[in-house]
């Protein structure tokens, strides 16, 4: 495979800009023609929906905490086509690039992740307020860590062609190795809304036309675009993709829609790799689960704000009780888990809302953060997703919390944080099992085999 072309847009820190940056890079060269292969690291959902949006393409999470380094690799460079100079690969960092698990290693970071992959660095730099210290700034980054390639830097929040002007004065006399692909003005108007979890979604705010257009013309002004896209990733080995044979595909209904958009796209081609067919569907809108199915897939996403909707949708709550009763597997994680409980409490801006009642407790949403963070889990009983003694990795984020779950509920996992016992978690009600954590399939590669296995016995059975 020759060496594709792409790069890492990161920042010195959160607030930099660098989705602004990423996104607008992103649309533009979507509008010169150029198939991009876009990223995110880390286990962000909400970035890769945008991403979607611009690209017309799935964004996959790269997350070496979650995921072995050689799943890493091999999952970014199976998505390259190997066409050079007709695809670019784009990803996105997480936080500031050497900011991860620890102050101490790579780890989690998206530093791990351009070493990992060997792609070239592009620093968004929020330069409001800065003239020379801005190159001190680059200079210390670019020798921070000798394996990773610092290409370039991108100035954010530019005041004036003065400001400019002596910024890339700057970089040029202290950093003449590193490039300047470019300086970009303030501008308030290019800013994507948020909420509680983050930024609003992709599907409760798809970017409009005209907000990609300015993203275009942002980019086309003020950016390199040329000699980003000159830009090259390492040379990679050759990976063959791990896929079983033989077997009819098990038909796993999988929801997505605005209430469920939380998911990670690895965890849908493992599962296909697996034999499974994902069968896609709406709790929000379609009046049951599809037919002929073996198994049910619920991600997480916003089921708050769609309470009420989802209560009021009695044929779809009876479809999954009655999908329960029969033994079909469910698997389902936080705001899947959230939407088979009895329902939610009513709270401040929150009314009650009744939902499917597998597992007998109701939630409610507080006015703070409840859980943010790396999980590990250790499987206590056989489940579908594996064997009792499996490990499983993922990540935890969420305002809601649970009431206290009856003894009777099976407990499946043991969840440590950073090697710190955090309990006993993973729900189980007959062939059910929910949790908060969104577990991901690359952190074990039983995983995914393990939940078709269980949906195609279970169609046996």
């Amino acid at each position: 495979m020759n060496a594709p072309h792409g790069f890492l847009i990161t920042a010195p820190q959160s607030g930099s800009g660098k989705t602004t940056v990423s996104l607008a890079i992103m649309a533009a060269l979507v509008r010169r023609g150029v198939v991009v292969a876009p990223f995110k690291c880390g286990p962000d959902f909400i970035d890769p929906g945008y991403h979607r949006n611009v690209t017309g393409q799935p964004s996959i999470n790269l997350d070496a905490w979650m995921c072995p380094e050689d799943f890493v690799r091999e999952t970014f460079f199976a998505r390259l086509s190997g066409r050079a100079g007709q695809e670019i690969a784009v990803i996105e960092g997480a936080m500031g690039l050497f900011d991860g698990i620890g102050a101490s290693s790579r780890e989690g970071s998206s530093a791990q992740i351009a070493a990992i992959t060997g792609a070239p660095v592009v620093l968004v730099v929020n330069a409001r307020g800065m003239a020379s210290s801005a190159a001190a700034l680059v200079k210390g980054f670019a020798f921070f860590d000798p394996e990773i390639r610092l290409a370039g830097v991108v100035f954010n929040n530019i005041g004036s062609a003065h400001h400019a002007a002596l910024l890339k004065e700057a970089l040029a006399a202290h950093c003449p190795d590193i490039s300047c692909f470019g300086c970009i003005p303030r501008d308030e108007s290019l800013t994507i809304p948020s909420r509680h979890l983050g930024l609003v979604t992709a599907e409760d705010n798809p970017l409009s036309e005209e907000f990609i257009e300015r993203l275009i013309d942002m980019a086309e002004r003020w950016l390199d675009l040329d000699q980003l896209s000159k830009l090259r990733i390492l040379p990679s080995p050759t990976f063959i993709r791990r896929v079983t044979k033989g077997n009819s595909p098990v038909r796993i209904a999988v929801a997505r829609d605005p209430a469920f958009c939380f998911l990670y796209e690895d965890n849908l081609r493992l599962l296909q790799d697996a034999g499974a067919k994902c069968v896609f569907f709406s709790p929000l809108r379609d009046a049951g689960v599809p037919a002929d199915i073996h198994g049910i897939y619920l991600p997480g996403g916003y089921p708050e704000l769609y309470a009420a909707q989802l209560a009021e949708n009695e044929t779809m709550k009876e479809s999954l009780r009655m999908a329960v009763t029969s033994d079909i597997p469910v698997y389902a994680e936080c705001g899947g888990f959230i939407y088979l409980t009895e329902g939610i409490d009513a709270s401040d801006n929150q009314p009650s809302a009744d939902f499917v009642g597998i597992f007998p407790v109701r939630c409610r949403m507080l006015p703070r953060r409840k859980a943010l963070g790396y999980r590990q889990a250790e499987l206590t009983q056989d489940v579908s997703i594996g064997l009792k003694g499996a490990v499983v990795r993922g990540h935890e984020f969420h305002y809601s919390e649970i009431g206290t779950m009856p003894e009777q509920v099976e407990r499946c996992y043991q969840v440590s944080r950073q090697a710190v016992a955090q309990g006993f978690e993973g729900f189980r009600m007959r062939n059910c099992l929910a949790s908060y954590i969104h577990v991901h399939f690359g952190s074990n590669r039983d995983i995914a085999g393990a939940f078709v296995t269980e949906c195609r016995e279970q169609e046996q059975r």
